[in-house]
């Protein structure tokens, strides 16, 4: 999928060591419970391609298309764990540091919106971050998604006590993205 300064495309093996070092920066891992290993970070690539391959969509590597230079990942995928809202799709991102502040995951994410409702007309979208990553929610929030307190929640992965346990939850329905001002 292309957007106008994007490439959102299956992985490569050259994307292996940019997001093993993406995985290893505390700014980029802020928000979770740990860094990754280069194991751990080779492991997530393999599970997002079986996503592509099995469903047709999952968690894409994102490409600048002039530059041909990978800068991290974005799409819709089955949430794997279970909570009060699943089973349901998710829409995530991570970029590298220093590809933030230009609008990047905002753009990726609205394509992965778009082909989330377009090509497998799903009725829902959630996402979901730590409480205190305000960068995440203002992408969700510049995408037309909305929180309510009430389905804040402590993710069932994240060990209970640790400052991203909870989460903040925000949705956007089918309904809501097909109604949304359209700008060219």
């Amino acid at each position: 999928m292309r957007t106008k300064r994007l490439l959102l495309r299956h992985w490569q093996e050259s994307d292996l060591k940019p997001f093993a070092d993406m995985n290893a920066d505390h700014r980029v891992r802020e928000y979770f419970p740990n860094l990754l290993s280069e194991e751990e970070s080779n492991a997530s690539i393999e599970q997002f391609q079986r996503d592509l391959e099995i469903n047709g969509f999952g968690f894409w590597a994102i490409e600048l298309l002039e530059e041909k230079q990978f800068i991290g990942f974005c799409g819709i995928n089955h949430v794997k764990f279970d909570s009060h809202f699943t089973p349901c799709i998710e829409i995530g991102w991570r970029l590298a540091a220093q590809y933030w502040g230009h609008g990047y995951a905002t753009e990726a994410a609205q394509e992965a919106l778009k082909c989330g409702f377009s090509n497998y007309n799903f009725h829902e979208i959630v996402a979901f971050t730590a409480v205190y990553n305000k960068r995440s929610r203002r992408v969700m929030e510049k995408l037309g998604m909305h929180r309510s307190e009430k389905d804040d929640f402590d993710h069932p992965k994240i060990e209970k006590g640790k400052p991203v346990c909870r989460q903040v939850l925000y949705r956007i329905f089918q309904k809501e993205w097909n109604d949304r001002p359209k700008f060219s």
